[in-house]
């Protein structure tokens, strides 16, 4: 009986995280499409990086360094909804340079930096909307 418990629950973390996975990478592809124009041409080209992580009322950082003279996009998602992630620019202050709940969540923000600067992002998912579950953030510069 002990076996079957023990077999169980290691088959519902598999599934679980099966499903975890599907369920980002299915993220990935909503932000990537944020990357083209109305058209399907792609207009930002990515860094290369997928940013993710399972939220549950916390909040995830990355820092993350932006080169001078460049247009950036960050593009992120937490599901079929455009406003379930909040994310915020901070520089090496703390002080917030951006966040997008003053703008009804927007699901991306472009913008050009004078020179190369290291910022810390921080998302979350924004509860009064979504709980827990996976939070995907891309960023990607202008061609």
């Amino acid at each position: 009986m002990k076996k079957k418990t023990i077999l169980s629950a290691v088959t519902f973390l598999l599934l679980g995280l099966t499903s975890f996975s599907q369920n980002c990478d299915e993220m990935v592809k909503d932000c990537e499409k944020l990357f083209r124009d109305e058209k399907g041409k792609e207009v930002f080209i990515s860094d290369g990086q997928v940013y993710t992580a399972f939220l549950d009322r916390q909040q995830a950082e990355f820092d993350i360094t932006f080169y001078g003279g460049t247009t950036y996009r960050i593009a992120v998602s937490a599901g079929d909804r455009d406003d379930y992630v909040i994310f915020r620019l901070r520089d090496q202050k703390g002080n917030v340079l951006f966040s997008n709940q003053d703008y009804k969540n927007a699901r991306y923000w472009d913008f050009k930096v004078p020179q190369t600067i290291t910022l810390k992002i921080e998302t979350e998912l924004d509860t009064e909307r979504k709980i827990a579950g996976c939070a995907v953030m891309l960023i990607g510069f202008k061609q």
